[in-house]
């Protein structure tokens, strides 16, 4: 099999390249994936593959029966792009303005198309079905729940999902067992005084000194409340407050993110920071208000799951060139499909040979890929999913 689907991967390398990069000219942002998503439906169509389109507004939902019953593998790719500008100067550069894929969602979209297409052909050699999920919006507000919603894991046995890394070179994946990425959660805390004249502070309840005291303050949440064994992040990432040089601010609003595995400590640090805020800002005359939503899951991979991916990529790869990678404070909401059906998400290999920028990672605004990794992507999905049905 595994000769078999190589050569096909190569058959259609060209026309998967060709893809990615029609899809980096355009990208689009969640929700507003509508050419990406008739581009797909039509790719899918043309496959003999049964399409379902509008799935969560801009989903695209596939399935591919086997020429036996048997089980049904999903196989997903998220869709969106960033609001990132691009900084490169090749022939698929963005033509955007402002907006990108900085993530690798085209090379997902790209490789899953790839996926379909060898699939497609082999068809009569499936006992089962194969179950292709185009997703909206995984960098917000999250297509998978919705896509949930509305049926596209109903049947399913088993899932996977991809991502490119490019800390690592094509011809290489890697995977975690187990948490794999962290519950992402967000606030918003305004610190709320009485501004005034800046002659004349002491007639003033200055919000902005508060909040240097309440950032200071919150910091110990994770260095003096979190078990040091727990992994645990908490980020001030905007701030804004004050209008001008002479004037105190009345107000001061920040938002920032919260990074946990456990859920017990997820439950925790919401109450733990609005103690700490209440206090800080009760102390200086001050009032607060603090909006805090729960975002995506812990990504958790099953552990049979990684075993076969592991197995495939090791058989595929080489052995050596499949890592075994610590959890990442990263999150992504292909957990919500992990807490629906066991199944695994890994990272493929995409170090481009010559980086805008050495050290660069996913959401920098040079991001690009060694397409190589596209040929071993449609090969990872394929192998994994048919040693699935297979029962390997």
């Amino acid at each position: 099999m595994r000769e078999r689907v190589a050569e096909r991967a190569r058959h259609i390398h060209e026309r998967i390249v060709a893809q990615r990069r029609d899809f980096h000219r355009h990208p689009e942002l969640g929700y507003q994936e509508f050419r990406t998503s008739q581009i797909v439906a039509e790719w899918l169509t043309a496959l003999g593959i049964e399409v379902r389109t509008g799935v969560a507004q801009t989903g695209v939902v596939g399935r591919l029966r086997g020429a036996r019953a048997g089980r049904t593998v999903a196989l997903r790719a998220d869709m969106d792009g960033l609001p990132i500008q691009d900084v490169k100067t090749c022939d698929y550069r963005s033509t955007v303005p402002g907006l990108m894929h900085a993530c690798g969602h085209d090379a997902h979209t790209a490789i899953l198309l790839g996926a379909a297409t060898v699939l497609a052909e082999m068809r009569g050699e499936l006992t089962g079905d194969v179950v292709f999920l185009f997703q909206p919006a995984e960098e917000g507000p999250g297509g998978a729940e919705p896509m949930i919603a509305e049926g596209a894991l109903d049947g399913v046995d088993f899932i996977l999902g991809n991502h490119m890394t490019p800390t690592l070179p094509a011809g290489y994946a890697a995977v975690t067992e187990g948490p794999a990425m962290a519950a992402v959660d967000e606030f918003t805390l305004r610190v709320i005084g009485t501004g005034g004249h800046g002659a004349y502070p002491h007639m003033t309840v200055d919000a902005v000194p508060i909040t240097a005291q309440v950032i200071t303050a919150v910091q110990s949440i994770i260095s003096r409340s979190v078990d040091p064994l727990q992994s645990a992040v908490l980020s001030i990432g905007s701030i804004h407050g004050g209008t001008t040089f002479n004037v105190i601010a009345d107000l001061v609003e920040m938002k920032g993110t919260v990074r946990t595995f456990d859920g017990l400590l997820r439950e925790q640090i919401p109450r733990r920071l609005e103690s700490i805020v209440r206090g800080v800002t009760e102390g200086f005359g001050a009032r607060y208000e603090l909006e805090y939503e729960y975002g995506y899951p812990a990504l958790i991979n099953h552990g049979g799951a990684v075993e076969l991916f592991k197995r495939t990529a090791t058989d595929l790869l080489g052995a050596g060139r499949v890592i075994d990678v610590p959890p990442s404070m990263g999150a992504e909401d292909f957990a919500y499909f992990l807490q629906r059906v066991p199944g695994c998400f890994y990272w493929i290999g995409c170090k481009h040979p010559v980086p805008v920028q050495e050290g660069y990672n996913i959401h920098h605004p040079g991001f690009d890929i060694d397409e190589e990794a596209l040929f071993y992507g449609v090969r990872l999905m394929v192998e994994t999913a048919m040693n699935y049905l297979e029962g390997k």
